[in-house]
């Protein structure tokens, strides 16, 4: 029986609008293509203090928080940095509410020797502004920047070696948080592959630690990376996480939002195109028109400066794992959509925006990692399209990146994917000498870029989807080096690249759309 959010068009349908980055093209899908729609946002939580002052008193798999507090203890708080949820969530942020009540139950309990870490990884260094939106003005006039701040994983002296898995994971840690009473770790899960032991295992850790599991065999070996069950990623955090636990007591908060990207006036396009009334139609055309005629900046300010209005669904906490198999039945009550069969050719629109890029713009290796990684990876059972099957996506593949934001990226794409597009390649050839490089260093350090093995990762998380896929078709780039140096082909409309794609295939080929964003997940039975 197909579910209600699986829509097949026939030939009254309404034309398809999806993102094309920052623009919203409108395509024309031939009758028989099944198009994938997300959810309708859960109901909000009618009161998100009462829920957190719940949640730390009656923890899973722990005793509530105020039962683990003493007076003198030191105790580290980590936060979730800018890379979720996507957009920017309207204030207050759930964290910021989080923090509030968790704060106010440590002075309390006379725990003054409290820092609060954003929880970066490898990932650029948040702006005073940017931790502001999200722990508010209270808490950070009163802690930034001495007792607030930006995990540094390449500083030496502040990371402590826990120890090693059975399988050679080598555990490396923030000494404030090794060497602290308790953790507490205050996470937004936007989606199933964050939270659990990824938040401090990873969020905390450096490179020597990244390099176990954030490497083209583990990420080979993930057959969804939105199913922790199969992912190899998933696996290998785990037993890091546990072996860390062994050593340091963590508190896990995690919190749950549902769907609602688009705020009013923009609410429409969570909608079925054939489901829009008058006013909406009209307003889907007036900004379709509208973005196809301004410069990139006011495109990306439209969407990137107006925050979302999340709903939290949710609030858990306690001992990791168990807080963390609450919190992903919760995600999949949000997004996952049953669909029955694979498809032939999968057609997506890849957004503007993506964890890596909040703030500035979507370049070519971050539409690399939507395309062949995420959107791809947005499935559990089997994938949306069939082994060796093609993916259509729309966007302009702009040779164009954020010079502080993304600088290693630049001399990865430009200089080392020309060499060579085979990820086991670059990891050998490459990756090592890369990541230790002095100025790329001293720009993640003090200034704002992601560290240098980032961009590596980046190719890497493509791996599943180029593993699997036949081939990659982009519709209506806006040059032909950048997808050829990934290895796809191009076409100027949608109806061309179905053309294409249909070459030498025999009979009628399956056909499945993703309406995304909003987020959604199919669970696939072949």
């Amino acid at each position: 029986m197909t579910h209600p959010l699986v829509v097949t068009l026939d030939r009254k349908s309404a034309p398809r609008t999806i993102f094309s980055g920052d623009k919203l093209v409108e395509v024309d899908m031939p009758p028989g293509t099944r198009v994938i729609y997300p959810r309708k946002p859960l109901a909000g939580l009618a009161d998100v203090d009462a829920a957190i002052r719940y949640a730390l008193n009656h923890p899973y798999g722990s005793d509530p928080l105020h039962a683990r507090l003493r007076p003198g203890m030191k105790v580290t708080i980590a936060i979730d940095d800018i890379s979720l949820p996507l957009p920017p969530m309207k204030q207050p942020d759930v964290r910021e509410r989080v923090l509030t009540i968790v704060l106010e139950q440590l002075a309390d309990h006379g725990v003054e020797d409290v820092h609060l870490i954003i929880a970066t990884s490898v990932h650029r260094r948040m702006t005073g502004d940017e931790i502001r939106w999200v722990v508010g003005d209270r808490i950070f006039n009163g802690y930034y920047p001495e007792k607030l701040y930006n995990h540094d994983a390449e500083d030496a002296e502040n990371m402590v070696e826990i120890g090693t898995t059975d399988r050679g994971e080598i555990v490396e840690i923030n000494r404030r948080a090794a060497e602290s009473d308790l953790v507490i770790y205050v996470n937004l899960n936007l989606v199933p592959m964050d939270g659990g032991h990824k938040s401090v295992t990873v969020g905390l850790c450096g490179y020597k630690s990244l390099r176990a599991h954030h490497e083209p065999h583990t990420m080979r070996d993930c057959h969804s990376y939105m199913d922790p069950k199969t992912s190899a990623l998933a696996r290998s955090v785990d037993r890091m996480g546990k072996l860390l636990q062994e050593k340091i007591p963590v508190f896990t908060i995690e919190t749950t939002v549902n769907n609602r990207m688009f705020d009013r006036p923009l609410e429409f396009l969570h909608k079925n195109e054939d489901d829009l009334t008058g006013t909406e139609k009209f307003a889907l055309k007036a900004l379709t028109a509208t973005l196809a005629r301004v410069p990139q900046a006011a495109r990306q300010a439209i969407f990137q400066k107006v925050p979302s209005p999340y709903g939290v669904t949710g609030v858990f906490a306690g001992a990791t794992e168990a807080v963390h198999e609450h919190t992903l039945a919760k995600c999949y009550e949000q997004y996952s959509v049953p669909v029955i069969g694979q498809a032939d050719i999968l057609v997506t629109g890849i957004p503007y925006i993506s964890p890596y890029n909040v703030n500035s713009f979507l370049n070519p290796l971050l539409v690399q990692v939507m395309a062949q990684g995420y959107l791809f990876n947005l499935y559990r059972g089997v994938p949306l399209v069939k082994k060796g099957g093609t993916l259509i996506f729309t966007h302009p593949c702009t040779d164009m990146f954020d010079k502080e934001h993304h600088a290693p990226y630049i001399e990865f794409v430009h200089n080392l994917l020309p060499e060579t597009r085979d990820a086991m390649e670059l990891h050998r050839r490459f990756e090592a000498k890369f990541a230790k490089n002095p100025a790329y260093i001293q720009m993640y350090r003090t200034g704002h870029a992601y560290h240098p093995a980032h961009p590596f990762f980046m190719w890497y998380w493509g791996e599943a989807g180029r593993q699997w896929l036949g081939r990659v078709i982009v519709v209506g780039a806006d040059n032909e080096y950048i997808p050829k140096l990934f290895g796809w082909e191009t076409a100027r409309t949608m109806q061309d690249a179905l053309d294409l794609a249909k070459e030498g295939f025999v009979g009628t080929p399956e056909i499945t759309m993703l309406h995304a964003p909003p987020i959604l997940m199919a669970d696939v039975t072949p």
